[in-house]
């Protein structure tokens, strides 16, 4: 699997499933902690708060959404995105990644 390597740093990350077409992963920020804007060629991100307050923001549309414990969101291949932990303590997120190719690009 091609895999470009993201220049981001969050508190954990643990690849929970992987496969050539999917990925799974468990990731856990600190407030303010981010992932910077990017998009991905091929797979679609869905995202699902599971601690803290999460800011997804988008481009092309551009749109912020704030998403709380239980909410979730996908953003389509293609979309420029990042995401942002609000706080007030560590936000955890479950990502969903699939169906195809796996890559980062910073936008």
């Amino acid at each position: 699997m091609a895999e470009n390597k993201p220049a981001y740093t969050i508190a954990h990350k643990n690849v929970i499933a992987m496969s050539q077409d999917v990925r799974v992963t468990l990731m856990t920020f600190d407030p303010g902690q981010e992932i910077p804007w990017h998009n991905h060629s091929n797979v679609t991100d869905t995202s699902f708060c599971l601690k803290g307050e999460v800011e997804l923001s988008l481009r092309g549309p551009d749109e912020t959404v704030r998403l709380t414990p239980g909410q979730w969101r996908k953003v389509p291949s293609g979309m420029s995105h990042r995401v942002l932990c609000l706080g007030p303590g560590q936000c955890e997120v479950l990502l969903v990644q699939g169906v195809g190719q796996y890559d980062f690009k910073a936008c």
